[in-house]
């Protein structure tokens, strides 16, 4: 089982859609459904199905490693624009930087939401309100 983690805490995972892997992509209709996409990952190659995915899935099997975060805003600056979700090893302590590099959600494991509680989610949570980028553009 997962929980998924929002700006509002934790919530059950709502997606009921097929969930493709990448040698979907050339055998079946990407619209509507969503992606696991590799963090070795080639991002040029989604560049003609984001317009149809309804979501993408970027694994982390460690919180040390940060691949994802870089997938995540190489994704949202192409234009994607559907739900764009972290699964795996994430810590609460990243969902901040998560939700600044263009991550909708996150997914976890029951065991991580026992050992990090929805309270360290939520103090997360205020990331928008704490963007340094928000302090700049006032400034100038």
């Amino acid at each position: 089982m997962s929980v998924i983690v929002t700006d509002d805490g934790f919530a059950p995972d709502t997606w009921d859609g097929r969930i493709l892997e990448m040698s979907d992509l050339t055998v079946s209709d990407t619209a509507g459904h969503a992606l696991n996409f590799p963090v070795d990952g080639d991002v040029e190659a989604l560049r003609e199905y984001l317009p149809r995915l309804a979501m993408i899935r970027i694994p982390f099997a460690s919180s040390a490693d940060g691949r994802g975060f870089s997938l995540a805003q190489r994704l949202r600056l192409m234009g994607f624009k559907g739900r764009l979700r972290a699964v795996g090893d994430i810590i609460s302590d990243q969902y901040r930087h998560a939700r600044r590099t263009g991550f909708s959600e996150v997914e976890i494991s029951d065991a991580m939401a026992a050992r990090q509680p929805q309270e360290h989610w939520r103090a997360a949570a205020g990331w928008a309100q704490n963007d340094y980028r928000k302090h700049l553009s006032a400034a100038g």
